[in-house]
């Protein structure tokens, strides 16, 4: 079955308040937009458009980030959300089989949910998505009879008895490709909002004599992003769920309360994460290993066996190998360690490649950066690097090789040698008392004065 993703993401979102499309906010270390893709995305679909308006060039970037394959919609001006899915028409005029209308600000719609209203497509020729709303108040209410979605009735024109209905809407709508686009075109322009309603399709469906049916999921999973405070509390459903999945897939979380995970965080069983940590995205992390509390990782992975902290900071493109020990307020950044490289403390570590076994004293700094480009550091197998080295990239220091603590090394260190780049030192005897006497004598003078 070929199917087409219709993705709406084209809303100011005025009750943010903020000059950041609404779904560009982030839930979880990514926009709220990836989510919605993601969830899609699991159906395998031929196609995803997403429809972008208030700030899409933003909304762009942010959907060919999470799949370059993604294609485009302006919908420009805003018209309401038939009109948003009819805008993608001609990307879509090929298009055969199902396709599903999603929304970038509603996150948490499980694929599980959304294949079954394919399924359900097999007695209906149009399904909505439905939820029992505890607090119905706002909420679009379903008319229905029997398995029949006979319309869809927004509460400011609802009757009494409709008011009391608690099968509400959340949007979502599936059906054949070319159908739906067909209908959303043939829907009326609302007066009173000049708005086309996606909803309206219901009616246009029955004018054809097609059937509209529904199926519905936990409201938990319809929670729509309009404000900061929903933003908020959907961070907050995220975090508790995770958490409790993390646990139950046997990752012991110290103090899971205050662990935050990013929506692709993989943790192996029998690893340990202590407290205060926080995921960012793009974090791996094997069976076995342990971070310790405090630490700040992203677009790293972490083997077997390592351990990473207290109050350390793991960059992109950070590669530990199995046994690797980083220790406290140490930061590594795109470089690989090799098994059993220890990196004890006070360190920094970008753009470089450390050899198996290599111990890395305290306060070792590579010095990636010129100013404009970035350079590598290599450092070779069983060799140690003494505290305080500054390794002024590009360099290599061989395997076995050791720098001597406080080494400045501009020079490349053969295997096994000893680099020792550091100036002489020289003792001045009896200078520190009079230098000290001397500026106590200044600052006495400046107070009396």
């Amino acid at each position: 079955m070929e199917l087409s993703l219709i993705v709406l993401a084209a809303g100011m979102g005025s009750r943010m308040n903020s000059d950041l499309p609404k779904v560009l906010h982030p839930l979880a270390a990514v926009p709220l937009l990836h989510h919605a893709l993601a969830a899609g995305q699991a159906l395998q679909p031929a196609r995803i458009v997403v429809v972008t308006g208030h700030g899409a060039d933003l909304v762009a970037k942010a959907a060919h980030d999470f799949d370059p394959d993604i294609v485009t919609a302006l919908q420009d001006p805003p018209q309401g959300t038939a009109h948003a899915v009819a805008v993608t028409a001609p990307l879509l005029s090929d298009a055969a089989g199902e396709a599903l209308v999603l929304y970038g600000d509603t996150p948490f719609v499980r694929p599980e949910t959304l294949q079954a209203m394919l399924e359900a497509r097999a007695s209906h020729d149009i399904i909505f998505l439905g939820f029992q709303a505890a607090d119905p108040t706002g909420y679009g209410r379903f008319v229905t009879e029997g398995a029949n979605l006979l319309a869809i009735v927004e509460e400011k024109q609802a009757t009494e008895a409709e008011r009391q209905i608690t099968l509400c809407n959340s949007g979502v709508v599936a059906g054949a490709t070319q159908t739906l686009l067909r209908l959303a075109r043939a829907v009326p322009l609302r007066a009173n909002v000049s708005e086309y309603y996606l909803t309206d399709i219901i009616d246009a469906a029955r004018a054809e004599g097609l059937t509209v049916g529904f199926v519905t999921c936990p409201e938990a999973e319809t929670l729509g992003i309009n404000t900061r405070a929903q933003l908020a509390a959907a961070e907050a459903a995220f975090q508790t769920h995770k958490r409790a999945e993390m646990m139950e897939e046997g990752v012991t979380l110290i103090s899971p309360e205050t662990t935050f995970f990013a929506r692709d965080t993989y943790i192996g069983r029998d690893a340990t994460v202590g407290p205060a940590v926080i995921f960012g995205p793009g974090v791996t992390i094997e069976t076995g290993a342990e971070i310790k509390g405090f630490c700040h990782l992203e677009g790293c992975h972490i083997s077997r066996g390592a351990t990473v902290g207290p109050f350390a900071r793991l960059r992109p493109g950070a590669e530990l190998a199995e046994d690797v020990h980083v220790g406290n307020f140490v930061e590594i950044k795109n470089a690989v360690l090799d098994e059993g490289v220890k990196v004890g403390h006070l360190t920094y570590l970008g753009d470089a490649h450390v050899g198996e076994f290599t111990n890395i004293g305290a306060g070792t700094v590579t010095c990636n950066y010129d100013g404009v480009m970035k350079h590598r550091t290599t450092i070779g197998k069983n060799a140690f690097i003494g505290s305080d080295t500054m390794l002024v990239a590009p360099v290599t220091v061989g395997d076995h090789a050791l720098t001597a603590s406080g080494s400045v090394i501009t020079e490349n260190v053969p295997a096994g040698a000893l680099a020792v780049g550091r100036a002489k030192q020289v003792n001045k005897p009896g200078l520190a008392v009079r230098l000290m006497e001397k500026l106590r004598a200044l600052k006495a003078a400046k107070k009396g004065s």
